[in-house]
């Protein structure tokens, strides 16, 4: 900041009474900022910074952090920031004498690139340690927002069917046989396919749920009715767990935790509206393949639905743990990780998956199960990630993968609509309890693990909520 400047903010900063007669309104001036243009160009920076949190999943207090450090950094020490789940504003406040300067953002597009989020994530530490100027930045931040995926969109479809397969064997404790896992992954595929087409076509996720769960469950049902596999229910319940995980069940729970209610009511209506969607999509072509299959399908019974009766457990375990950690990472690779977020979110899923286990072995119900996993994979991702320079959300969203209660979601789908049992409607609680567990578990992992990466790191100097993306140091004014 140059002479002139910092004269001009030593008159801006002058006591209103001294220099005000007697009786006049009282003034109140604004901090020294730079030029109108870099206003705006700051701003805007802070806002497309923080879409690219938003549509990666992230919190709205990650997000109103980022924003805050970001302009902080650049000279507007004032700003209000306001994030609603499809919007953020930005207030640079002026003093009482001039009108604020304020830039909206419409987020609109959900695609999750882990890849690009880890380079925000890095763009964000340059930006707080002062090593780029605000155009740098912005042409830096372009750079990244416009590059294309780091491979190939098939890449994706595979790690989405090797997700299905994985979570197959992790249902089914490896009993189902080579056809389970196989058919569980060529229904995601297809479905991932006819979802990329329609996508293209701009047609409401609502309807691409519902077709991705028709084409699940009918890949699953024709087969059981050809006799080539047993068990259709796991195959329907792992595509059903692929198309649920891309959902924000931790940043809904982390919105909600942290005061942001607007927010996770709306992350909350389109998870909602989403399972609607799949809900419908299940429902449809189970009744079709029922009336249809006759006696062929009289075996699809929802009572026998279950995980596998494995006779070593020490064998279940192993199997388990090791799915989990496929799945995670299969996941991550879905969504664009690079390599080393990759293998840390292996790792999460492991440790998810082998702590659900152990504690299912203990005769600890599934919801507080989910949730002791959860949290221990949120405290160790909040400590090691950091460290690592890798995005905690990675570690979070991938971790909750294998958890998440596709079976419990197609028991209550094939109660209420085939069996007609009221009893359905309580599954799909138990179902909708389950996510929630999962999510609150994550941010409770990683709010406990802020004092203890404090005293590693001495990097926070004090508990400033749950961060699962965004700067680590908290702002210097408190986030109200």
């Amino acid at each position: 900041m140059g002479i002139t400047q910092r004269a001009r903010g030593v008159l801006r900063r002058r006591d209103p009474e001294a220099t005000i007669p007697p009786g006049s309104r009282n003034v109140v001036f604004g901090p020294a900022l730079p030029d109108e243009s870099t206003v705006h160009l700051v701003l805007d920076l802070g806002l497309r910074i923080g879409e690219v949190q938003m549509a990666s999943g992230a919190g709205a207090s990650d997000v109103t952090a980022t924003i805050i450090a970001v302009v902080t950094a650049y000279g507007l020490p004032h700003c209000e920031v306001d994030v609603i789940y499809t919007s953020i504003t930005v207030s640079c406040y002026r003093g009482t004498e001039v009108p604020p300067i304020t830039s909206l953002r419409v987020v609109r597009n959900r695609s999750i690139d882990y890849t690009r989020l880890a380079d925000v994530e890095d763009l964000l530490r340059r930006i707080t340690n002062n090593e780029l100027s605000a155009p740098e930045a912005y042409a830096e931040l372009d750079r990244i927002t416009t590059a294309p995926h780091p491979f190939p969109r098939w890449v994706a479809t595979v790690a989405w069917a090797g997700m299905a397969a994985s979570l197959a064997v992790l249902l089914s404790g490896g009993q189902g046989g080579v056809m389970l896992p196989v058919t569980a992954a060529a229904a995601t595929a297809v479905v991932d396919r006819i979802g990329r087409l329609l996508n293209r076509r701009a047609l409401p996720f609502f309807f691409q749920q519902a077709v991705g769960g028709a084409v699940a469950t009918s890949v699953a049902v024709t087969f059981y009715a050809l006799g080539w596999l047993g068990n259709p229910q796991l195959a329907v319940a792992a595509s059903i767990i692929v198309l649920l995980s891309g959902l924000t069940v931790v940043g809904s729970m982390q919105d909600a935790i942290t005061g942001y209610n607007v927010t996770a009511a709306g992350r909350m209506a389109e998870l909602a509206l989403m399972s609607a969607g799949l809900i419908a999509g299940v429902v449809l072509a189970l009744y079709i393949g029922v009336r249809i299959g006759g006696d062929t399908m009289a075996g699809l019974d929802a009572t026998s639905i279950g995980r596998a009766q494995v006779l070593a457990p020490a064998l279940s375990l192993s199997l388990q743990v090791l799915a989990g950690a496929s799945t995670s990472a299969c996941f991550a690779l879905a969504s664009y990780a690079p390599p080393r977020p990759l293998l840390i979110a292996g790792i999460g899923g492991a440790v998810a998956a082998g702590t659900h286990a152990l504690l299912t072995l203990a005769d600890v119900h599934t919801v507080l199960a989910g949730a002791v996993a959860t949290t221990v994979v949120g405290f160790a991702g909040g400590i090691i990630a950091r460290r690592l320079r890798i995005p905690t959300l990675v570690i979070a969203v991938s971790g909750v993968a294998p958890l998440l209660p596709g079976l419990a979601t197609y028991r209550g789908l094939y109660e209420l609509s085939v069996l007609g049992s009221p009893s359905g409607a309580t599954t799909l609680m138990l179902a909708a309890a389950i996510g929630l567990a999962l999510g609150a578990g994550v941010v409770l992992g990683e709010y406990l693990a802020q004092p203890v990466r404090t005293r590693l790191g001495r990097l926070e100097r004090r508990i400033s909520g749950p961060r699962l993306s965004g700067p680590l140091r908290p702002s210097k004014r408190r986030l109200d």
